[in-house]
C-alpha cells in the first residue's frame, strides 16, 4: 500500500510530496497533467519573502468606487456574477477590516518571511539555480502622490515586519532602468523577493527531484478519490492506487472534490493572464507598473506581462481585458517588441475569504488532509506549507498550525450532513 497520495502537481502539491518523502513516507503524486502546467506555469514567478500582508479588499470608498466603475485595472469583474460571489466577497471584506487584517497578517508574515529559506535547499538539490534571481523587484509609480503613499507603506512594513525595502526617486529610477522612456515619480524596491525566469520549469524540476529520490508521479483523475477501507484510493493511468492518507493540494479545484465528501469551501477565484513579448530591453529587475495593474518580468520565453485579478466563476471563458489594457499602458513605458504567438494562458488563484491557506486534517475524515487556498502566494509558500503539513501529521501544534487548521476555520469550511 502506498502510504500517502498527494493530489495536485502544482508548486504546493509537488512541495508537499517532496517534504513527506524526505520524512520517510512512501508518496505517490497524482495529477491529470504534468507538473507545473496549470497556475504554477504562468504566474509571475515571485518568491515573496517581503509579502508580509495578504491582499485585502480595500475599505476606502474611492478605491472601491474605482473598482465598481471599472476605472482600475487591478480588479475587474462581470456584474452578472456578483450575486453568486456576494457571500465570499462579504466574508473577505469583513476579514479585510484593519483590526482583523492585522491579526491575519501576524500569521501570514510568519509564513512568507521564511519562504526563500524554504525554497533554497530545493532549488539547489533540483539544480535550478540558473532560474533564480535574487535582486528583488520594484513597484514603479507615475504620480507623485501615489509614490509618496507607497513609500510610507513600505516604511510601515519595514517597521512592523522587518522587510527590506528601498526607495528610488525619479532620477535614481531613470538611472537604474534606462529602458523606461517616460518620466516616473519613483519606485519602491523590495529586496527580499526572489524571482524565477520560468516558474513552470522550477515546479517541474522539483517534481523531477521527487522522482529521482524514488517518488512516483502518475497521471490520474483527482476527482476519482474515494475512501478505501481505512485508507484512500484514486484512479490513475496505471490503475487504482491506494494509500493510508490523501493530501488535497488541488488549488482552485479543491472545493469541487471536497464537496463530494460533505465539505463546503468558500473560495474566491482571482484569475490572472499573461502574454510574452520579444522585447529588446533588458530590465535590471522585474517591476510593477502600479497605476496600470501590469507586471513586467523577464522570462526565458521573453518579457512576460502579467495581470491583476479578474473575479470569475471557475468555468468562465477567457477574457483578457486586463492584459489588453496593460499592454497598451506598458507599450508607452518600455519597447515591448513583437508579441510572441502562443495560446492565451490564464490561471485561477485560489483565494479564501480569511486569506490564510488551509493546512491540516479534514475535520470529518481520518487520513484526509488539506493543503490549498494559498491565494496569490502558492508559488511562494509551497515548500513552507509542505513543512507545516508534515509537522502537523507528526502531531505538532503551534499558533501557526492552529490558525491554518481546517477545524478552526468555520467561516471558510462548512460541514454538510
Amino acid at each position: 500500500m502506498t502510504e500517502i497520495i498527494v493530489l495536485g502537481a502544482g508548486m504546493v502539491g509537488v512541495s508537499a510530496a517532496l517534504e513527506l518523502q524526505a520524512r520517510g513516507h512512501r508518496v505517490v503524486l497524482v495529477d491529470r497533467r504534468g507538473a507545473g502546467e496549470e497556475t504554477s506555469y504562468g504566474n509571475a514567478g515571485f518568491i515573496q519573502a517581503e509579502a508580509a500582508e495578504p491582499h485585502p479588499i480595500p475599505h476606502d470608498p474611492m478605491t472601491l468606487l474605482s473598482y465598481a466603475f471599472g476605472r482600475s485595472n487591478d480588479v475587474v469583474y462581470d456584474p452578472k456574477y456578483l450575486p453568486a460571489l456576494a457571500p465570499v466577497l462579504w466574508r473577505y471584506f469583513r476579514a479585510s477590516a484593519p483590526k482583523r487584517h492585522r491579526a491575519i497578517s501576524k500569521i501570514y508574515a510568519q509564513l512568507t518571511r521564511r519562504s526563500t529559506a524554504d525554497h533554497a535547499p530545493l532549488i539547489a538539490a533540483a539544480e535550478a539555480e540558473a532560474l533564480i534571481r535574487r535582486n528583488g523587484y520594484a513597484d514603479v509609480y507615475r504620480s507623485a502622490h501615489r509614490f509618496e503613499a507607497a513609500a510610507r507603506r513600505a516604511e510601515a512594513l519595514a517597521r512592523d515586519y522587518g522587510v527590506s525595502a528601498g526607495i528610488e526617486d525619479s532620477a535614481a529610477l531613470a538611472k537604474a532602468e534606462p529602458a523606461i522612456r517616460v518620466p516616473m515619480a519613483g519606485a519602491v524596491l523590495w529586496h527580499d523577493c526572489w524571482t524565477c525566469a520560468d516558474p513552470g520549469a522550477l515546479t517541474a524540476a522539483y517534481a523531477a527531484l521527487f522522482e529521482r529520490r524514488g517518488g512516483t508521479f502518475l497521471r490520474g483523475d483527482a476527482l476519482s478519490l474515494r475512501q478505501a477501507g481505512a485508507g484512500w484510493s484514486v484512479e490513475t493511468a496505471r490503475g487504482l492506487v491506494t494509500g493510508e492518507k490523501a493530501v488535497v493540494a488541488l488549488g482552485p479545484w479543491s472545493p469541487e472534490l471536497l464537496a463530494r465528501f460533505g465539505y463546503g469551501i468558500q473560495m474566491l477565484w482571482k484569475r490572472g493572464y499573461h502574454g510574452h513579448f520579444d522585447s529588446p530591453v533588458r530590465l535590471a529587475r522585474p517591476f510593477l507598473d502600479a497605476e496600470n495593474g501590469i507586471l513586467l518580468t523577464p522570462m526565458r520565453k521573453g518579457l512576460r506581462l502579467a495581470t491583476g485579478a479578474a473575479l470569475v466563476q471557475p468555468t468562465d471563458p477567457s477574457d483578457p481585458v486586463q492584459l489588453r489594457r496593460g499592454i497598451a499602458a506598458a507599450s508607452g513605458l518600455v519597447p515591448l517588441g513583437a508579441r510572441i504567438e502562443e495560446p492565451q494562458w490564464f490561471g485561477n488563484r485560489p483565494c479564501l475569504p480569511d486569506m490564510l491557506p488551509l493546512v491540516g486534517p479534514a475535520p470529518n475524515h481520518a487520513g484526509l488532509w488539506f493543503d490549498f487556498g494559498h491565494g496569490h502566494q502558492g508559488f511562494t509558500l509551497g515548500p513552507t506549507t509542505a513543512e507545516l503539513l508534515a509537522e502537523r501529521m507528526e502531531g505538532a501544534r503551534s499558533e501557526v498550525l492552529d490558525a491554518l487548521d481546517p477545524a478552526h476555520r468555520k467561516g471558510t469550511v462548512s460541514l454538510r450532513s
